[in-house]
């Protein structure tokens, strides 16, 4: 049994344990019920009376050092990771920098720029800054119109003011090149709105331009519908109810069929239809202002708040998780 006891020893003393594996094998091997130690204990029987007392001490001080070297791994293993810690708030040791996403807004863009340039549409930014003419009077606001108030509008000073909306880049457009023209924009708009779940101080907005002769209501429904089919798929349809907006007569709120399939459900407030923006022949008006003819032009005008159409594409339910920075939100993107 002797032979067995320095054997087991020798093994224990040249165990090298580099590793949390090393350390479960060790345990395993000499420490556990099973184990080689618990061998050496089982084997006392076989010794004679006056040997078993010395021979069961020599075992005990030899489980006590294999409990203790695999005890100062652990040990070991801690001050390895403490080291690693400490390195890391080393500010001269290279940072390492994980790959960022693209911002869901910036995808929804190009999504629908693409999609505006295959149906023959040119972009144009447009500015975010702008003159009352540009963002008021040319497009057909009334002087007393409640969008011209300070609580509705951020003004710069007296002549100068944050744009309300894309529609801003329409009339720098038709004063520049006159007519034919057909143009989309895509930009931030400001107003002074109450900040929820469904509304924003700033967000962004898709605008909408087609101006030639003979542009009726029917091609500005079968643009609509073409330009939500390819967003959302070619199975969604679209309904036009009666509304106003200064700049264009008539007037309509677009709808688009819910993906419920019309079954009715949250996203659609059961009705099995979703608001998605607004559109409407341009008022002559308007044209007039741009000094392009009236009577030998007619047009159409569309927009859609790009917020609305990010929140549908990736079922968001919150508004301000775009402009939030949400780390947790936003990494979802990567894949994009």
């Amino acid at each position: 049994m002797l032979d067995n006891f320095e054997k087991v020893k020798a093994e224990i003393e040249n165990f090298k344990i580099k590793s949390l594996e090393d350390a479960e094998n060790f345990n395993k091997l000499f420490l556990s019920r099973k184990g080689f130690i618990s061998d050496l204990f089982s084997s006392i029987t076989k010794e004679s009376a006056d040997n078993k007392k010395s021979f069961g001490q020599k075992i005990n001080s030899l489980k006590e050092f294999a409990k203790s070297k695999y005890e100062d791994s652990f040990k070991n293993f801690s001050k390895i990771k403490s080291k690693k810690a400490s390195l890391s708030d080393d500010l001269t040791m290279p940072l390492s920098i994980s790959l960022g996403a693209k911002h869901p807004i910036s995808i929804t863009i190009d999504i629908i720029r693409k999609k505006m340039q295959e149906l023959g549409f040119f972009y144009d930014e447009g500015k975010e800054i702008e003159d009352e003419w540009h963002n008021f009077t040319a497009l057909n606001f009334l002087e007393d119109h409640p969008a011209r108030e300070m609580q509705d509008t951020f003004y710069i000073n007296n002549l100068l003011a944050l744009r309300s909306q894309t529609s801003t880049s329409q009339i720098h457009n038709m004063e520049k090149n006159k007519a034919p023209l057909k143009i989309f924009s895509c930009g931030k708009c400001y107003r002074r709105e109450d900040i929820s779940s469904r509304s924003h101080c700033f967000f962004h907005q898709i605008e909408a331009l087609y101006v030639d002769e003979g542009v009726s209501f029917v091609d500005l429904k079968n643009h609509l519908s073409e330009f939500i089919k390819a967003i959302f798929g070619k199975e969604r349809e679209i309904r036009l109810r009666a509304s106003y907006f200064p700049f264009t007569e008539p007037s309509a709120e677009v709808d688009m069929s819910c993906f419920c399939k019309k079954k009715g459900c949250r996203l659609c407030k059961y009705s099995g239809w979703v608001e998605i923006g607004g559109a409407g022949m341009v008022d002559p008006n308007v044209l007039i202002n741009c000094k392009v003819d009236s009577e030998q032009y007619t047009g159409f005008a569309w927009g859609f708040g790009i917020e609305r159409i990010a929140m549908l594409l990736f079922d968001a339910l919150d508004i301000r998780l775009f402009s939030e920075n949400n780390k947790k939100f936003l990494s979802q993107f990567i894949s994009f």
